[in-house]
């Protein structure tokens, strides 16, 4: 196609990844429309902030609670993220659980190295200050949430057309980047039961030798999935949790073994209120991987019937092993007063070798991907969505699929 100030880009997945390239393309010089697609309420994908209407004091970080950077080289959008006030640096103590019950205050695992940044009021303010990088370097970027793409495919003049489950026409984009693989890989079948995967299909009419191999690629990418418990807890039961001297624990091999947890963040809110997040491990989230939580979105999405009791197996399940496995430091707390939500994230973390950085941007069909599954520094960490965002953001720029400011 040829270069074009006018080419628009469609983006879909406004998770770390997809707000990152909005912005660094924004900040790169490129004026061209520039819409966003996602099937939550809002930003953020695994960096998200559950949050209620009825209750604004209550913010939960059901996912990510922080993003760590471990190279001496942090991303390019760092500075201006921290500069706005979007995310802080994060000073709190991290603990290590080693088997049934050795605690080690102070030891972080590999989630935990480098510097440690948290979302200042939540974790989605990362996705909302990159987006607002974007605003601020260029023309309003068009985002649409609450919206699920169904149907891909190349219109008549060449360019990408989006559509609903119903077929109707939603966008044209001149390219097309994906910021999560859920229209990518098989998994999309399995989930929403669809005969077969939206991109695969759409690939399927452009003989693109190197689209196929992207798409090869990604379907084989293997997702640890997790089963996230959220306890909230009024002020005066909150006590013990905020009297602990750790803000979040890890759990080494042998602990998610015996516990069935992969990690527990404790978030105090400003009323006195305590949150407790956690998220299990994998081997538990695959023995339930049909419980999604009747308050989640893709409960929602789906339609799901209720699940005849099991959402609150599992939730007394997670809510033991939390409560075992901290019992020498929060001893006789009890969890059955506290409100808790179930939720599950089926591709919470890519198992490497992920997507190779030079399947990212497929030009002869206008494509691009970009998330946390590409490969390179930080891969399956924020760190690495971030920077395969400023990645494709040059690449598209330097392939000519798009105008911008040359650096």
């Amino acid at each position: 196609m040829p270069r074009s100030r006018a080419a628009s880009v469609a983006v879909i997945g406004a998770g770390v990844g997809g707000c990152a390239l909005v912005a660094q393309l924004r900040r790169r010089g490129f004026r061209g429309p520039l819409s966003l697609w996602e099937t939550g309420r809002g930003p953020g994908g695994r960096a998200s902030t559950r949050r209620s209407r009825s209750d604004p004091a209550l913010a939960i970080d059901h996912g990510s609670p922080l993003l760590n950077i471990t190279a001496e080289a942090g991303p390019e959008l760092l500075a201006p993220l921290l500069a706005g006030e979007w995310i802080t640096p994060w000073s709190g103590l991290m603990a290590l659980l080693e088997g049934e019950s050795k605690l080690h205050i102070g030891r972080p695992d590999a989630l935990g190295l480098g510097a440690l940044y948290a979302g200042r009021g939540g974790m989605d303010h990362l996705c909302r200050g990159l987006l607002t990088l974007a605003e601020a370097a260029g023309p309003s970027v068009q985002a649409h949430y609450g919206t699920l793409i169904r149907h891909l495919e190349v219109g008549p003049s060449g360019a990408w057309r989006l559509l609903d489950r119903d077929g109707v026409l939603l966008a044209e984009a001149d390219w097309l980047v994906l910021g999560s693989t859920l229209l990518a890989h098989p998994r999309s079948c399995l989930l929403f039961d669809w005969p077969e995967v939206p991109m695969a299909r759409a690939a399927a009419a452009l003989g693109d030798l190197q689209l196929d191999h992207a798409l090869t690629t990604i379907a084989g990418i293997r997702w640890e999935a997790r089963s996230n418990l959220l306890l909230v807890f009024d002020a005066e039961r909150a006590i013990p949790w905020r009297s602990l001297p750790f803000a979040l624990v890890n759990f080494d091999a042998a602990a998610q073994q015996r516990w069935g947890l992969r990690r527990i963040s404790i978030q105090p809110l400003p009323d006195g209120r305590c949150v407790v997040v956690a998220h299990s491990s994998d081997s538990f989230a695959a023995d339930h991987l049909d419980v999604y939580g009747s308050r989640s979105a893709a409960a929602r999405m789906l339609a799901l019937p209720p699940d005849e009791g099991r959402e609150e197996t599992v939730i007394e399940a997670l809510s033991q092993a939390v409560v075992q496995c901290l019992a020498p430091w929060i001893d006789g707390v009890e969890v059955s007063s506290a409100d808790s939500q179930l939720m599950r994230w089926g591709a919470a973390f890519p198992v490497p070798p992920g997507l190779p950085s030079e399947l990212m941007l497929c030009s002869g069909s206008r494509v691009g991907f970009c998330g946390d599954y590409l490969t390179g520094v930080g891969f399956g960490r924020i760190e690495g969505a971030l920077r395969s965002g400023e990645r494709l953001a040059d690449g598209l720029l330097q392939a000519g699929g798009v105008e911008g400011r040359r650096s």
